[in-house]
C-alpha cells in the first residue's frame, strides 16, 4: 500500500532554512536513477539496480505520487522524503489494525553529513502532523545503518522493536509527540 490516502496533493512547496520540498519534476530523473543506482545510498536497501534498467524503467517525470517530497538544494535534488503507509504484511506495527503513516528517505552521498536529511524530514513530518494530526509514525530502518539509526533519535523516534526481514535484523521505532531536537 502506498500513499497516505485523502489528502491534498500536491502541497504548497514546504520551505526550510536552506532546501525546498516539493513534487517531482522531469528535471529530477536523472537524480532518481543515481539514487537507486548508487551503491552507497543503496547499501542497506537491497543493492543498487543496474543503472541501464533504471534509464529503461524510470518515467519521464518519476515519483510522483502523494506522499512524495523531492529534496531540492539550490534548484537540484539531493533526496526524497516518502510518508507511505506501512504494508499490513510486514512485521512491525503500533496499531493491530497497521497501516501506520511510515518515513522513508534517501539522499545523495554528496548530501550526506550536513543535516540535510533531518531538515527534510522534520519538515516533512510537521507537514503530516498539520493534515493528520495526532497521527502516528513509524520508522524501519536496517539496525546495522548507524546513519539512518543516528537519524531516527534526532527525529523523536523511539524503539518498539527489532525482527528479522530481508535477511538482516531490522529496528523499528515510532515518532514520540515532542518535537524533534534536531
Amino acid at each position: 500500500m502506498t500513499g497516505l490516502g485523502p489528502v491534498a496533493w500536491p502541497p504548497t512547496p514546504i520551505r526550510t532554512a536552506r532546501l525546498v520540498l516539493r513534487e517531482s519534476e522531469a528535471r529530477d530523473r536523472a537524480a532518481f536513477i543515481e539514487l537507486f543506482s548508487s551503491p552507497e545510498v543503496r547499501t542497506y536497501l537491497g543493492g543498487p539496480r543496474p543503472r541501464q534498467e533504471l534509464e529503461r524503467a524510470v518515467p519521464e517525470v518519476p515519483g510522483q505520487r502523494p506522499g512524495l517530497f523531492v529534496v531540492d538544494l539550490d534548484g537540484a535534488m539531493i533526496g526524497m522524503v516518502a510518508l507511505d503507509r506501512r504494508e499490513a504484511e510486514r512485521p512491525g506495527h503500533v496499531h493491530p489494525d497497521a497501516g501506520e503513516a511510515e518515513l522513508g528517505y534517501t539522499f545523495l552521498p554528496q548530501a550526506w553529513g550536513r543535516g540535510y536529511a533531518v531538515e527534510a524530514c522534520a519538515a516533512a513530518l510537521d507537514w503530516l502532523a498539520d493534515v493528520r494530526p495526532g497521527e502516528p509514525v513509524v520508522l524501519c530502518t536496517q539496525a546495522a545503518n548507524d546513519r539512518s539509526m543516528r537519524l531516527a533519535a534526532k527525529l523523536g523516534f523511539t524503539e518498539v522493536e527489532r525482527f528479522e526481514e530481508y535477511g538482516a535484523e531490522q529496528w523499528f521505532g515510532v515518532r514520540s509527540w515532542d518535537k524533534p531536537s534536531g
